[in-house]
């Protein structure tokens, strides 16, 4: 109803406004360097046939029956909701109006014959299935068990023809068209392959989602796989929404952020960065162009930016290479903080792994940005820039010190290829680091400070390519 509705609106069909809205999401993806190995349209073929056979495995298993339904239902949500979580509003206008609690939006009774899912008899497997603890982060969990403490009723799958013309018609019965959620959450069994187990077994390990839609993939998904005798999620990671200046976005507010003006302004890593190391998925985040300039200007441009500028630059670094290191260079007073940092760089590809497993990616990044600060800390009590290269004890401090940054450097970049990858190759090219030698597997970093034999020493660095991310003014990003 949803997707209709907005095409009209629009005087448009529904496959031609479906088509452009798939077409932003792609350039969007495109744009911000966001790979994908399948993009399901649920109007392909195979989605379609996949969904006729979700279907016919349901109604074969005796899950769907025909019954009336009675109750609200929320079009712009997509989604039936029971009466203790509705509420009577008043509109601008000031009339009364009953609402979604979740999402504000505006509700309307309905009562029609439908096709029913027997969503009652699975609650039972639903509450098994969150013994494994599936949704992550934990308040999301505890959400999930709260909706599930009282009893289920069973789910309308179906619309009315006459009422609703875009939509999979049930296979038994063309007067009524699939249910939008049952029809969009089979995208990823079509993805899969299936009903073709051959092509790829269903397995799935994780799946990502906004918390707005929740419900569906912690209840209705998870019911539908069990009842179609395939295995629910082993993982739904729950990330929550962006705030505009500290106001929900909405286009009647006309406070939308615009993330290919975002590109323009703050570059595709820049973006990319800032939404990952300001966002935190268990609670609304607030996007303001203050925040992403001054952010971006102390952690890429000043901290990694800078470090990467005052260990390579000639005047430092003369022979544009990576020097030897001798643990025995660093006078006495110099070592607790040399041993300190190569502690902390020996532990950050961990503390990273254990919080990207926890889906806490910018407390990762904030991980990352600590040792930075560290390493510039470091380099500035050293000021290598001081020790003459005419003096061979201090010329010797001196290479020490650059090895020690270098790689530092290389360690940092790897680990946030992931979060920004063109601004890592950008450091690990500088470094002139082998593409085989730019993942954490199989690969060692500070091999020279534990006294073994280092890839990298006397090894020539890349060519210089300018500023790593040139500072942002005010007029750039306001």
């Amino acid at each position: 109803m949803k997707v209709q509705q907005a095409a009209s609106a629009l005087g448009l069909d529904p496959q031609t406004f479906c088509s452009t809205v798939s077409l932003q999401f792609r350039t969007i993806f495109d744009a911000l360097d966001i790979s994908y190995t399948d993009f399901v349209r649920t109007t392909e073929p195979r989605h379609i046939e996949a969904v006729r056979r979700f279907w016919m495995t349901l109604e074969e298993q005796g899950y769907i029956y025909k019954g009336t339904y009675e109750g609200w239902y929320c079009t712009s949500d997509e989604a039936f909701l029971s009466e203790g979580q509705t509420a009577e509003h008043t509109d601008f206008e000031g009339n009364k109006i009953r609402v979604s609690l979740e999402s504000g939006h505006q509700v309307h009774w309905v009562s029609e014959e439908n096709y029913m899912f027997r969503l009652s008899s699975l609650r039972p497997a639903l509450l098994n299935w969150l013994q494994t603890e599936p949704v992550h982060p934990a308040p999301f969990l505890k959400l999930v068990h709260h909706w599930l403490e009282e009893e289920l009723p069973d789910l309308s799958v179906s619309r009315q023809r006459s009422r609703l013309s875009w939509g999979i018609p049930v296979p038994s019965d063309s007067s009524h068209v699939i249910y939008v959620w049952l029809d969009a959450l089979v995208n990823y069994l079509t993805a899969a392959g299936y009903p073709n187990p051959q092509l790829a077994p269903w397995g799935p390990s994780t799946h990502l989602l906004g918390k707005d839609i929740l419900r569906f993939h912690a209840i209705y998904w998870p019911a539908f796989l069990i009842a179609a005798g395939l295995p629910p999620p082993q993982k739904l990671l729950v990330h929550s929404h962006w705030t505009s200046e500290g106001t929900k976005m909405s286009k009647s507010l006309k406070n939308v952020v615009d993330p290919s003006d975002c590109i323009r302004r703050y570059t595709t890593d820049g973006l990319r960065y800032y939404l990952l190391r300001h966002g935190a998925p268990e609670r609304d985040c607030d996007f303001t162009h203050r925040t992403a300039r001054m952010l971006l200007n102390s952690e890429l441009a000043d901290a990694l930016g800078g470090l990467l500028n005052r260990c390579t630059a000639p005047a430092i670094n003369p022979m544009q290479h990576f020097p030897k290191f001798q643990y025995e260079n660093f006078p006495v007073a110099s070592r607790d903080q040399v041993h300190d940092l190569l502690g902390a760089l020996q532990e950050l590809p961990v503390e990273v792994d254990q919080w990207i497993k926890k889906f806490q990616v910018h407390k990762a990044l904030e991980c990352i940005d600590a040792c930075v600060r560290r390493s510039n800390a470091f380099f500035q009590s050293q000021a290598p820039w001081k020790l003459q290269r005419g003096v061979e004890k201090e010329a010797a401090l001196r290479d020490s010190v650059i090895y020690l940054t270098l790689e530092a450097l290389r360690l940092y970049a790897t680990l946030l290829h992931p979060a920004v990858p063109g601004l890592a190759t950008v450091v690990l090219d500088r470094l002139g680091v082998p593409h085989k030698m730019r993942t954490l597997k199989k690969n060692t970093f500070l091999a020279a400070t534990r006294g073994e034999i280092c890839y990298f020493q006397a090894q020539t660095l890349g060519p210089d390519k300018g500023l790593l991310f040139p500072r942002l003014e005010k007029s750039e990003a306001f």
